[in-house]
């Protein structure tokens, strides 16, 4: 998943994301170390920022996601909810599936969410929520 020339492109630590043309937040993860709680609570509040005070679509592609803590996924499962109307994401490894699969499955999400392997198929799901 590629920005297109024409966006604004936020280049954040753990993730590049921009808006595509209706509105839904792309996400694309970064290949970096385990995050910590801090981290973490930095990149919701850059996410905060980003989407300003409404709901989004996000569409991620989980591809390069590392294993997270409990202590964050705890802190994800409290605040993306406040942040996101539903989540589709992507990943061409069988890892980030599994990762991504597993941080959904451990608690049920208050918002729609759903993995894809196709980003079309992805926003064609999304654009329902919008």
């Amino acid at each position: 998943m590629e920005p297109p020339k024409n966006v604004k492109v936020y280049d954040l630590k753990t993730s590049t994301m921009w808006f595509d043309e209706d509105g839904i937040v792309c996400s694309v993860s970064k290949k970096i170390p385990t995050q910590t709680l801090e981290d973490s609570k930095k990149g919701v509040e850059d996410f905060k920022k980003i989407i300003g005070n409404k709901k989004v679509c996000l569409l991620a592609d989980v591809t390069n996601s590392t294993e997270t803590t409990r202590e964050v996924r705890d802190y994800a499962a409290v605040e993306l909810p406040k942040l996101v109307k539903a989540v589709a994401m992507i990943s061409k490894s069988a890892l980030g599936r599994m990762l991504a699969n597993m941080f959904f499955s451990i608690k049920e999400q208050p918002y729609p969410v759903k993995m894809f392997s196709e980003e079309a198929d992805a926003k064609r799901w999304l654009k329902k929520f919008l």
